[in-house]
């Protein structure tokens, strides 16, 4: 899969892609909010580009309108977002968890599931090293 970058609106129409699954323009146009909706032919623009990037694919035509389908996996791209972030410091996690933790974005229920997650990555290792 290729590594593509996403800008803050593709990643916005991206986001409408993944929930919808196809969409034509305007479809995806009226899924914004109404005070922070582009223009029609600026979220054309867009997914003309998201297709020159391969992030999404034209599927068929319906009289003018083509509909639109994500080439991309979402869970594959925040992944690749949170990677590139980390970079960022460096790689490691420590000062965003921190300053997540300092402004209140980080509830007890994230950290205990976080917790949670950790415990079932170190067994499955644990499993993965016996074999």
């Amino acid at each position: 899969m290729p590594r593509v970058r996403l800008t803050r609106l593709e990643l916005q129409l991206m986001d409408i892609l993944w929930d919808l699954g196809e969409a034509a323009v305007r479809e995806v146009q009226e899924a914004i909010p109404l005070k922070s909706r582009p223009a029609y032919t600026t979220v054309q623009t867009i997914l003309n580009r998201l297709e020159e990037k391969g992030a999404v694919k034209k599927l068929r035509k319906i009289g003018n309108a083509w509909i639109f389908s994500p080439a991309i996996n979402r869970k594959k791209t925040h992944e690749r977002l949170i990677d590139d972030f980390l970079d960022l410091f460096g790689g490691s996690a420590t000062p965003v968890v921190s300053h997540l933790l300092e402004s209140g974005k980080v509830t007890l229920d994230d950290l205990r599931a976080i917790e949670e997650r950790l415990q079932q990555t170190a067994s499955s290792e644990k499993k993965k090293r016996k074999e």
